[in-house]
């Protein structure tokens, strides 16, 4: 009996030794691939029809960055952006939704506005606009400005009416020199508003990360299981079939199935496009320090990303057989991969630059 024994763990240590052996080879020959020009990776598993981009690397921040901050009109638009008097209460800024210290996001699973109105949709981060083509879940923005006066106006956000907030922002003296010193002329606008808070969001951007670090030649920034979910990232999991480029979306839109499609849900992007086909369709968000914008997804339902990776895992089932994206499958990931998948998140997610909020004029 006790021979046995000793034969059962030698077999069950042998075994155990294979196992481990076989999955340092296997992140040995990851990390040699990955190594190699983004160019030479592995060929991603995306379905035909995606216009993916290979992922890549946040430009590093140079002078011009930095020489921006002190711009006048990027001045003005961070005075604004932080000045509570934009909204009707005197007490809703920009910035109470888009908050530096939560990655320009609020934390919160929707937004909240004027008289403590609850929105209806999660806070998307500000991360990087100046690379986006679209705006707000369901697209409707196709410029800064555009995007800029929507909250200001909006009941449920900051409620001011358009028509006072020139007299408004004009009687305070202190912003005489700062539209003066952005325009060379004091008189203010709801034009040069506007373009001062797009300037302003424009410099809005994340800080390189451990992801960066990689792609940039620093091999080993990226730790194993961190490279194993880069790896799952691209090929099994599927995500850069919409989460892809230097800022991981395709800005596309597409329905999820996260929130069942059923009377008075929300129908994302048939609001503002009027075509059936785009009933329950949102914008794919940047990844980028995704897991420092939670709580996640168009309604903010999900606080864990642990269950956000469980729905994409099994494919989104669907009540009544509900139709959704044909790119989302089930996948069939362990949860050791799922484990790495999230690691990887985490490696693409930086804490933000820091941001001295400005002095308001009186």
């Amino acid at each position: 009996m006790k021979h046995s024994s000793i034969i059962i763990c030698s077999l069950v240590l042998t075994a155990f030794l294979s196992v481990s052996l076989t999955d340092q080879q296997h992140t040995q020959n990851l990390r040699r691939l990955y190594s190699q020009p983004p160019a030479k990776w592995p060929k991603p598993q995306t379905d035909p029809g995606v216009q993916w981009q290979e992922l890549k690397a946040l430009p590093a921040p140079d002078s011009a960055y930095f020489a921006a901050q002190n711009d006048p009109l990027v001045t003005l638009g961070r005075t604004l952006f932080f000045d509570p008097r934009l909204s009707v209460s005197n007490q809703v800024s920009c910035s109470s939704c888009h908050e530096p210290e939560l990655s320009w996001a609020d934390g919160r699973s929707v937004s909240l506005g004027h008289d403590h109105q609850r929105g209806t949709r999660n806070t998307p981060s500000l991360l990087n606009m100046a690379y986006f083509s679209r705006f707000f879940w369901d697209g409707r923005a196709r410029t800064l400005q555009q995007q800029a006066i929507n909250p200001i106006s909006t009941p449920h956000e900051m409620a001011m009416d358009l028509t006072k907030l020139i007299p408004k922002i004009r009687s305070i003296k202190g912003y005489a020199p700062l539209f003066l010193a952005a325009y060379d002329n004091e008189e203010v606008s709801m034009e040069g508003m506007l373009d001062a808070l797009a300037a302003f969001e424009e410099t809005i951007t994340s800080r390189p990360g451990k992801f960066d670090d990689f792609l940039n030649g620093q091999h080993q920034s990226l730790s194993d299981e961190e490279l194993q979910g880069l790896h799952l990232f691209r090929t099994k999991a599927r995500c850069i079939n919409c989460h892809h480029g230097t800022y991981f979306t395709d800005e596309l839109f597409h329905r999820t199935g996260i929130e069942h499609f059923l009377p008075g849900a929300d129908s994302g992007r048939f609001l503002v496009s009027r075509n059936p086909a785009d009933l329950g369709k949102f914008r794919t968000p940047s990844l980028r320090d995704v897991m420092r914008t939670g709580p996640w997804m168009h309604n903010g339902q999900h606080d864990e990303m642990d269950s956000i990776l469980h729905l994409y895992n099994t494919g989104m089932p669907q009540p009544n057989q509900t139709p959704i994206d044909p790119l989302i499958k089930p996948l069939g990931l362990s949860e050791k991969e799922k484990r790495a998948l999230k690691a990887f998140l985490h490696a693409i997610s930086h804490k933000p630059y820091k941001i001295t909020r400005p002095a308001l004029p009186q």
